[in-house]
């Protein structure tokens, strides 16, 4: 196996919301009667440990809602990134926002401090649907914060919207996607709604009250999500990612080239020296953990070669350039059909993988079955 150049990316965890969504099952706490700043305190001393080990190259804060901080939190919290992680040659630096705690004071906050990209939650212009899902700001606050974010300098900004919601039709979300189109970000993110334990969907869909359209439909969706988003500039450059040339996410797509990256909060997961690890998740825990030990891993797995060899491969064709042919043989090496020869021709047999100038990829057809495709790489 070659030495390469390590990347390093920072994930920073927010879990505090205002309200939770009916769909979310990340790591959140409601904001009311926690002890944001002990929090805070926590988060710093973990930066300070990460930091000491090398400056990443990325700075992704997400949430929970990050901009549920007050201003003098949310300040607070840049503070202590410029001074444990922030590089002079650091090449993005993202925020999460959500629209109706997004105003001029944090955006300015996040100007000062190099924020480069802001990923807005939007999910839906149609309030009738906003409602349905728990989001607690309407269309026009969603257009109102975009439009502030660029008047105050920000060109980077991904929406992130979802389909396959209850009561969603095509029109609906055609409709979506014109208004988010109008608003002329650079990129758009968009997720079908998945339903996780623990949620308040989840516990609607068992006991028979959530109506979702079905599996054709959610295909139809998809389907018509590629054709107008593309036609309007924006390309598909991962399964649920759009993009204008320049502007794809370069902290995400760390992960799906299965690069390193530290984990820093409650609840937050990373992969470090070979190691995947996960923080304590309650905030009281983290807390403490971090207090006791300057981290708050409470589980660690070595990652082993095969296993380093499926994520290469199921994480990587999530992209739409594939996996490059020749990388995967330096990086582990041996020949990629020597690994998975059987599994590729089975793949390419059945029209959804497809291999061209070395790189192996989804087709057309692949993309609407990619979970199928991921799963023929899976050999621990």
């Amino acid at each position: 196996m070659i030495n390469r150049q390590v990347r390093r990316g920072a994930y920073i965890h927010i879990p505090f919301c205002d309200h939770i969504c009916y769909y979310c099952d990340f790591n959140k706490v409601f904001m009311k009667n926690q002890p944001v700043d002990d929090y805070l305190d926590a988060l710093a001393l973990e930066m300070r440990s990460y930091g000491a080990d090398g400056l990443p190259e990325t700075i992704y804060i997400g949430g929970g809602t990050p901009t549920a901080l007050n201003e003098k939190q949310f300040e607070r919290l840049f503070i202590d990134i410029k001074h444990y992680l922030m590089s002079p040659s650091i090449k993005e630096f993202t925020v999460e926002a959500n629209p109706e705690s997004l105003n001029e004071a944090k955006l300015e906050i996040m100007k000062r401090f190099g924020v480069t990209r802001l990923s807005v939650g939007v999910q839906t212009f149609d309030n009738h649907l906003l409602k349905k899902i728990g989001r607690a700001h309407e269309a026009k606050d969603a257009e109102n914060a975009i439009r502030l974010a660029q008047e105050h300098g920000f060109d980077n900004i991904t929406l992130d919207l979802m389909f396959a919601l209850p009561g969603q039709t095509e029109t609906v979300l055609h409709e979506s996607l014109e208004r988010a189109l109008s608003l002329g970000t650079p990129h758009i993110s968009i997720y079908s709604l998945q339903l996780e334990p623990k949620t308040i969907f989840y516990n609607r869909m068992k006991s028979g009250s959530l109506k979702l359209p079905g599996e054709d439909i959610e295909a139809d969706m998809y389907g018509q999500i590629i054709l107008e988003l593309e036609k309007h500039g924006l390309h598909h450059y991962e399964i649920s990612n759009f993009a204008k040339p320049g502007y794809e996410g370069i902290h995400n797509s760390m992960y799906w080239h299965n690069e390193e990256y530290y984990g820093i909060g409650a609840g937050a997961h990373g992969y470090w020296k070979g190691v995947r690890y996960a923080n304590a998740g309650p905030v009281k825990k983290y807390i403490e953990h971090v207090r006791e030990q300057g981290n708050a891993r409470v589980s660690e797995h070595e990652v082993t070669v095969t296993e380093k060899m499926e994520e290469e491969m199921f994480l990587g064709l999530r992209l739409m350039r594939g996996v490059s042919i020749e990388h995967f043989n330096e990086k582990f090496g041996r020949p990629i059909e020597q690994i998975y020869g059987k599994e590729i021709e089975q793949l390419k047999a059945q029209g959804l993988l497809h291999e061209r100038d070395d790189r192996l990829a989804l087709t057309q057809k692949g993309v609407f079955l990619g979970n199928n495709v991921f799963e023929a790489f899976l050999i621990s």
